[in-house]
């Protein structure tokens, strides 16, 4: 498994690029809550906050439907917010029945399900920006340099890391199960449901205590060559005139989103 495999980043030369990654980190966080503070029905400033991530999808040189087509994918984990269209009292518009319950749906609810479908996609888009324009060790030492506990950050870092090691430990488990549990042509390998729980379950714990071997081995030899606790990088990580400029005007607009939200 290679390691590009869960890397989302992509190789441009833009403006968006060339950021410190502590501006793209500062502004995605103020971009995220910012949207979380619009109230219902804010659709003005909704719009302002789409145009901002269409403006930096087209600064990025990744194209203006980047995030766009890579964000339907957490749609439907926003709709565990459904219930609102219940729960929220107001004028009802219609009424169904579930089996033995009668649910009404208010115009209240399903401004506030709209609402909140709105913020979760520009939010994800905004996501999806953040890690397609900034390399991952640059991220972690961004947070660090923002003053995130050095314990998150690292178990982050090493998280990250070590993912595809842990996926090529997996690989190698369910090769030696089919190896395992070969079967004549035509008849299915392996046994019932009772059979293959037990097998999943045996996997899970040979990956947990070699996962668990591994780590101490490589926390030993790191000690060995003098980690103390702090992560290093060759980029200097240096806030230039264009860093301050691009904060400012992201910060800029995004208080104009706050204020159209509340006109």
């Amino acid at each position: 498994m290679h390691f590009d495999a869960f890397d989302r980043y992509h190789e441009k030369e833009s403006i968006l690029h060339r950021l410190d990654p502590r501006v793209k980190v500062v502004v995605t966080v103020l971009f995220i809550v910012s949207n979380a503070l619009l109230p219902d029905g804010a659709w003005l400033a909704f719009a302002l906050a789409w145009m901002f991530v269409l403006a930096s999808n087209l600064l990025s040189k990744l194209g203006l439907g980047y995030t766009f087509k890579r964000s339907i994918i957490a749609l439907p984990f926003a709709l565990i917010a459904i219930t609102v269209l219940f729960s929220i009292p107001g004028n009802p518009l219609t009424t169904f029945r579930l089996f033995v319950w009668d649910f009404t749906i208010t115009d209240a609810g399903l401004l506030r399900f709209v609402s909140i479908l709105i913020r979760a996609w520009l939010s994800v888009q905004m996501a999806i920006l953040l890690v397609a324009v900034t390399r991952f060790p640059d991220l972690v030492h961004a947070l660090e340099h923002l003053r995130v506990p050095a314990i998150l950050t690292t178990i982050i870092a090493f998280l990250y890391r070590y993912l595809f090691v842990l996926t090529d430990e997996v690989f190698r488990l369910l090769r030696a199960r089919q190896a395992r549990s070969a079967a004549a042509p035509g008849s299915r390998s392996g046994g019932g449901v009772v059979w293959r729980a037990k097998v999943a379950g045996n996997m899970a714990g040979q990956l947990f205590l070699r996962s668990y071997e591994r780590s101490d081995r490589i926390y030993n030899a790191m000690v060995a060559r003098g980690y103390v606790g702090h992560l290093y990088t060759l980029n200097p990580h240096e806030m230039k005139s264009g860093d301050y400029y691009a904060t400012a005007f992201a910060i800029a607009a995004i208080f104009l989103m706050q204020v159209l939200g509340r006109l």
